[in-house]
């Protein structure tokens, strides 16, 4: 996983690295300039992680909003394998960014709408305050969901809210499945080695750079090369064939969770099309 940031540090000084890693301009990755302009409105910083403000394609602007991380990212710690977490208080606080990356409010939680580590790695947290309120507040608007899957060869960005860098790249492809420790992902995006994301970027968007739509959620990577362990996760085919990618980093979809979200933002797992897993 890219770990929460405390990890990721205290496991830097272990290793005798001694400071946190250098954070790069945006156009350090040598990618082509996207065709709609990528920047941090929207995004999110947690206390561990980065997130943003998402809306479903027919989400409402009177309907609460939401944000975006993923499920190792929750405050209560990381779900059991087979865990599905289901509107739970929470009253979490989100520092929003506007498109520079400045820091221009505090968004509140007020529930963990649906949360897993099971199939997927993502938490949907419901704000206190509805889009239009967020707008008329700060003048931003959320990132919108695709709702089709992502497409090999397509251009796209991760934006971090905690550390206020994008990274660019494009997806180099899908792991049938992806399995790190005790848990296991399916149909994961794999990132072309550009997207070099690090500790503190778990839960950051990921974007295509032609329409800004969020197509997956950024959520780990094979650091040492190592086979199926933890912060090392290896891409399993369906013949069983196991791969390891040192140094290439991961994303889950995000296409499967607008047909579980209906009117007022409302989770129903038993929704035509819905597939996310279920408690």
């Amino acid at each position: 996983m890219r770990k929460p940031l405390v990890a990721a540090l205290f496991a830097l000084v272990i290793a005798g690295a001694g400071a946190a890693p250098a954070v790069a301009a945006p156009e350090d990755s040598g990618v082509a300039p996207a065709i709609q302009a990528v920047n941090f409105a929207g995004t999110v910083s947690l206390s561990n992680c980065s997130g943003s403000v998402i809306r479903m394609p027919d989400s409402e602007d009177n309907d609460p909003a939401l944000v975006l991380t993923n499920g190792h990212c929750l405050e209560s710690g990381f779900p059991e394998p087979g865990e599905v977490i289901v509107d739970q208080a929470s009253s979490r606080s989100f520092g929003l960014l506007n498109s520079a990356g400045t820091r221009v409010g505090t968004l509140r939680a007020s529930k963990i709408a649906y949360a897993t580590m099971t199939d997927t790695d993502a938490a949907i947290y419901q704000l206190t305050r509805t889009y239009a309120q967020i707008r008329t507040s700060y003048g931003i608007s959320a990132l919108t969901v695709n709702d089709t899957h992502p497409v090999a060869g397509t251009a796209i960005s991760v934006v971090s809210g905690y550390w206020k860098r994008i990274y660019n790249c494009s997806i180099d492809g899908f792991a049938y499945r992806l399995k790190e420790g005790d848990w296991t992902w399916k149909d994961s995006v794999r990132y072309t080695s550009s997207c070099n994301t690090i500790g503190g970027t778990s839960g950051s968007p990921v974007l295509d750079q032609a329409t800004g739509r969020v197509v997956a959620v950024n959520n780990t990577g094979n650091e040492d090369g190592q086979r199926c362990t933890v912060n090392n996760p290896c891409e399993v085919d369906a013949s069983g064939n196991v791969t390891v990618r040192q140094g290439i980093n991961y994303a889950q979809e995000t296409y499967q969770f607008p047909a579980c979200f209906g009117i007022d933002n409302k989770l129903d797992l038993s929704a035509s099309g819905c597939v996310l897993p279920k408690p």
